[in-house]
């Protein structure tokens, strides 16, 4: 059974920083790509940040390209997203994901496990 648990996020002034984690578990985490997607109320999910199963490739949505930084440490199977220059509009539930497969993808649908999610807002 895999298991995705998020922690870090909270209430931050725009401008602010948080990083977030997610701890996984369940099968071997070096062998799978990792990505964050977020929701915000009312709209749907969406793509923010991927890498892959070495970590050399990563990949960001545009709304937060050079704010955000995804990594990960494949000895303590964990994978984190560092935000930066926060903004209002990044306000939404932070999801972890699991991929299928070793190189990651904006696509949602090509993820097998998820996390509970973790709020993150960022006031004006």
């Amino acid at each position: 059974q895999v298991q995705l648990v998020e922690s870090g996020g909270g209430l931050v002034q725009a401008g602010g920083s948080l990083r977030l984690s997610c701890a996984a578990s369940g099968r071997t985490f070096r062998n799978y790509a990792m990505g964050w997607f977020r929701q915000a109320p009312g709209k749907e999910r969406e793509f923010a940040a991927a890498i892959s199963w070495s970590g050399r490739s990563t990949y960001y949505a545009d709304s937060v390209k050079g704010r955000f930084t995804i990594s990960r440490d494949n000895a303590k199977n964990t994978v984190a997203l560092q935000m930066n220059s926060l903004k209002p509009e990044d306000t939404a539930v932070y999801y972890c994901a699991q991929g299928g497969g070793r190189y990651s993808t904006v696509n949602p649908g090509e993820y097998d496990y998820w996390g509970q999610g973790t709020q993150v807002t960022v006031s004006s």
